[in-house]
């Protein structure tokens, strides 16, 4: 789970990033430097609330039987990879114009006051922060390794999107945005699917859908044959593509559902359109 939640804290906390650094390079540029302590106030509350969420999920599930905890965790993982998968495709779709608009709402709720500016900064910050942190929660209420390498995996990932986000705004740092979301948006993809293929596997436990014994696919068997390496082999495979050391039909089922259409719409999208060719110029009539 390392590798894939450094993945999403990167991704995700680098939007973040890219939104924060637009407000208080706007801010600057303009010469409204007061107002950066109610932005920065704003994205303060929006990070706490993230982290709240992601702890009250964590202590409600803990109080649940484990039925009910199985429910719970199944049915947050189907949210929250379509929140996610929402995010994929409206972040290639809008990057080009989030400048614009974050700069648009700035300037107006710079004629209504503080409190506006940091309704912007809470909302704008606010939307990454409580999806990552479900999305996150998700993956690390899953992990059969226990929470450890997930949390260290996300904080490293969040980490490396505040240094990058920070020498993007310094100008020290350029990044093809466009391919970035791209190349992250399909990796991300494939995260997604092992999530909900596995939130399927919980609603199996929670015994909402039947065939929990009906095992399709049982990679620790095949990387047991390569012994320690195997182990590690292993640990990188489920990691990755989130998946569990037995797969069952309906958790294999779903994860193609999935990622399958998915994948191919996003790469649809994200192939740019060839410009039409020029009209050939008509010949001149001959003359008589």
């Amino acid at each position: 789970m390392l590798l894939g939640n450094f993945l999403i804290g990167l991704r995700e906390g680098l939007e973040a990033a890219l939104v924060v650094s637009i407000l208080i390079a706007y801010l600057v540029k303009t010469g409204n430097r007061r107002a950066l302590v109610p932005v920065w106030t704003g994205v303060a509350i929006a990070v706490a609330a993230s982290v709240a969420f992601g702890i009250a999920l964590s202590a409600a599930s803990s109080e649940m039987q484990f039925k009910t905890q199985e429910l719970f965790g199944g049915v947050l993982s189907i949210i929250a990879v379509g929140l996610v998968t929402w995010m994929v495709f409206w972040m290639r779709r809008t990057a080009r114009f989030m400048k614009a608009e974050l700069e648009g709402r700035l300037e107006g709720a710079l004629t209504l006051g503080p409190l506006a500016l940091l309704t912007v900064a809470v909302l704008a910050v606010g939307r990454e922060g409580l999806e990552t942190a479900l999305f996150l929660w998700t993956n690390i209420s899953n992990s059969s390794e226990g929470s450890t390498q997930p949390i260290i995996g996300a904080l490293l990932g969040l980490a490396a999107a505040v240094a990058l986000g920070y020498l993007l705004y310094r100008g020290g740092l350029k990044i093809n945005l466009s391919r970035f979301f791209t190349w992250t948006g399909a990796a991300l993809i494939v995260v997604a699917a092992g999530v909900f293929g596995y939130g399927f596997h919980d609603l199996q436990e929670a015994e909402v859908f039947p065939g929990l014994n009906a095992v399709a696919l049982e990679p620790h068997e095949f990387f047991a044959k390569f012994g320690s390496a195997g182990d590690w082999m292993q640990t990188l495979f489920q990691g990755v593509l989130n998946v569990t050391p037995q797969i069952t039909w309906l958790q294999l089922v779903m994860w193609a559902v999935y990622l399958v259409p998915v994948m191919a719409l996003f790469l649809r999208s994200s192939t740019p359109s060839k410009p039409a060719r020029p009209a050939a110029s008509a010949r001149p009539a001959p003359t008589a």
